[in-house]
């Protein structure tokens, strides 16, 4: 689909991949675009609309999907880890990780499918990852949300290709933002990411495979397992 002239939604748009969305979007000629966050004041970039948006708040989203009602492009971007590990620690954070990245990417995908298909079709973005496709000891909890997240981008795209809504779901390794400021291994640039997401939904693509793990691990799905876990 044609990104110039758009009107987009961006979730968890204040910081790193979320606020790269942005940039790109207006880059490629979006008319207007929505900033999601949780407090409207944290959006201090010129050409962007704040919006007040949790993702884990039923009327907030709800509220969202009526503010926002002439957008033809969602971004499901806003995302969260600092579950515990394996066989410590509370359950708690593991909870709010399903609630963010699994039930936030479902309430907002839902409350803005109608208004995709009132503004003819357009496409439903999701920020899956490498995660989503292998375990991760470190971060299981993270690892878990991104798979359900994956499940579901599947089953919106089943869902939606009726309305012609294109449902994109984008994977990617380790990138350079807060979230991975912790993680001792190469990083790509959250610009990068938003970059070859865009170009996914100009080519009408399904699935956007940003950088050689998310290629290399996305192939290894259909070979051995204990091959896709070595050195892990």
């Amino acid at each position: 689909m044609d990104i110039n002239g758009s009107v987009a939604l961006v979730t968890g748009a204040n910081r790193g991949i979320g606020m790269a969305f942005t940039e790109a979007l207006l880059a490629h000629g979006a008319a207007k675009v929505y900033a999601g966050v949780r407090d409207p004041a944290s959006v201090v970039a010129s050409g962007l609309t704040p919006l007040r948006l949790d993702v884990t708040d039923e009327e907030q989203v709800a509220a969202a999907a009526r503010t926002a009602a002439d957008v033809d492009i969602v971004v499901n971007n806003a995302g969260v880890t600092g579950g515990p590990p394996l066989l410590e620690g509370s359950l708690d954070g593991a909870r709010f990780e399903m609630e963010v990245n699994y039930l936030g990417t479902w309430r907002v995908s839902r409350a803005f499918a109608p208004v995709l298909a009132a503004n003819g079709g357009g496409a439903l973005v999701n920020m899956l990852s490498v995660a989503s496709w292998v375990a991760n000891r470190q971060f299981p909890g993270y690892a878990a949300s991104k798979s359900a997240q994956w499940s579901l981008t599947n089953a919106f795209r089943l869902q939606l290709r009726e309305q012609g809504t294109l449902v994109v779901g984008v994977h990617a390794g380790y990138v350079d933002t807060d979230l991975a400021a912790d993680v001792d291994s190469p990083k790509i640039l959250a610009g990068d990411v938003a970059e070859a997401a865009l170009t996914g939904v100009l080519d009408d693509a399904s699935e956007v495979l940003v950088d050689e793990p998310a290629r290399r691990i996305r192939g290894a799905l259909s070979g051995d397992l204990d091959a896709l876990y070595a050195n892990r």
